[in-house]
């Protein structure tokens, strides 16, 4: 039974479905979904369009908003809404070091994660479609990898959207991960430059962190492994709009002085462990790179392989010189599955997913190349974690898609922006813009 309540301006209803563990075989095992209906509380009882929003990641559950915060707002105003778990995320049949092995062992939990990419998501909502708007086509906002899953859409069902609305999230149809990562690095190290430029004072600071890192075995309070590497993929925050200021706040105060020294602090230990572990998110260490797999190539680690193209990111090779430590990004290491409790017991399923080289298309061109639904995509300048250029050669192959290439915001432009980044693109659909 569905169970509904209220919080400010927004009735909320709690929805789960059955759906096949693998859509080539629907009388198969099934898993449970979970998404959360939002609807304005003045609207409870229209009938309204709706509109699915799909949660970047991967292997993020959807947002928990409280009343109508950030984008929630300005969608409740013409739709009623379907934030969705997507499967292994949240509250849809979590995967995590605690729910695979009920899989078997690695091998089992490996070729059970095979089904937990973008093509599967997709004939998940299409699945659910009917019980939710009677068989009307709806609304999809993609965000992020979100926007991944809705040019699956787009290839797969396009018989199932009204619109297809997309922010930061236009992937390249057929590159590589080696490709993606390759594209990647040069952007991070632009994004740590204008990080360094905005805050000369880290320079040091990131230097003596990495230092300490480097001489001393540093263990988390949660038992995370805190190495010279994990320091660095905390660049993950700066491609966030407010991001550098995050980091440089958090480095400001790194070290406190003890009867044996100068020491990390417990605070910045306890900020740190927070940012770098996946215990709420393991399905995203778990399947990133696999997102891109799909030419009968395994990823096969691609991001620490492609890292050695680029030596300035040596920590070691920076200290041993006066170059600035360099932060990474948004990539996944095999380094990260020793060093964080959540993931450790995933290691051996993680190396069997990047050997893994039988990843079906998740993008089919002719289809995309003949598209009649309504499409517009936010591309964001020098977006640090999808690439500018592959998102824009990927818009010119989509019939009929609009772009808003803009610069104001960073990757995080929904979050930031709301609800001008959607009114925005909303408009842009309806040919107002």
């Amino acid at each position: 039974m569905s169970l509904s309540y209220r919080q400010p301006g927004v009735v909320l209803t709690d929805r789960r479905f059955a759906v096949p563990l693998d859509h080539a075989d629907p009388g198969g095992e099934t898993i449970e979904l979970y998404a959360r209906e939002a609807v304005a509380s003045d609207k409870a009882d229209q009938d309204l369009p709706w509109l699915l929003y799909l949660q970047g990641g991967p292997g993020i559950g959807a947002n928990r908003f409280v009343g109508r915060q950030a984008w929630l707002d300005r969608a409740l105003k013409e739709y009623r809404v379907l934030l969705l778990d997507q499967r292994g995320t949240g509250s849809s049949t979590p995967a995590t070091r605690q729910t695979l092995p009920l899989r078997g062992g690695p091998a089992e939990q490996a070729g059970y994660l095979t089904h937990f990419r973008a093509d599967a998501i997709v004939r998940d909502c299409e699945a659910i479609r009917p019980q939710v708007t009677g068989g009307a086509p709806w609304t999809v906002l993609g965000q992020s990898f979100g926007g991944f899953c809705t040019v699956s859409y787009l290839s797969l069902a396009p018989e199932g959207l009204r619109t297809a609305v997309i922010t930061g999230g236009l992937p390249s149809l057929d590159a590589h991960a080696d490709d993606v990562y390759r594209a990647a690095y040069p952007r991070v190290e632009r994004k740590v430059a204008a990080h360094y430029a905005r805050y000369p004072q880290d320079v040091e600071r990131a230097r003596r962190i990495a230092d300490h890192l480097l001489t001393h075995d540093v263990v988390l309070p949660n038992g995370y492994r805190f190495t010279v590497e994990a320091f660095q993929s905390l660049g993950l925050m700066l491609g966030a709009s407010d991001g550098s200021h995050r980091l440089h706040h958090l480095l400001e105060d790194a070290f406190v002085r003890t009867p044996g020294g100068l020491d990390l602090s417990d605070a910045f230990q306890e900020q740190v462990q927070a940012l770098l572990s996946y215990a709420g998110h393991p399905l995203y260490a778990l399947v990133h790179e696999a997102i891109y797999g799909q030419d009968g190539r395994p990823t096969a680690w691609a991001a620490e392989r492609v890292r050695a193209e680029f030596p300035q990111f040596d920590a070691a090779k920076a200290l041993a010189g006066d170059a600035p430590v360099l932060f990474t990004g948004e990539t996944v290491h095999p380094w990260m599955f020793d060093a964080d409790p959540a993931l450790r017991p995933l290691r051996e399923t993680a190396g069997l997913l990047a050997a893994r080289t039988d990843w079906r298309p998740l993008y089919d061109p002719a289809r995309l190349a003949a598209n009649e639904v309504p499409v517009v995509a936010a591309v964001y300048h020098d977006d640090m974690y999808v690439d500018t250029a592959h998102s824009l050669a990927t818009a010119r192959a989509i019939r009929g898609l609009r772009t808003w290439v803009t610069d104001e915001f960073e990757h995080d432009g929904l979050r930031a922006g709301a609800p001008r980044v959607l009114d925005r693109l909303l408009a842009l659909a309806r040919d107002e813009v």
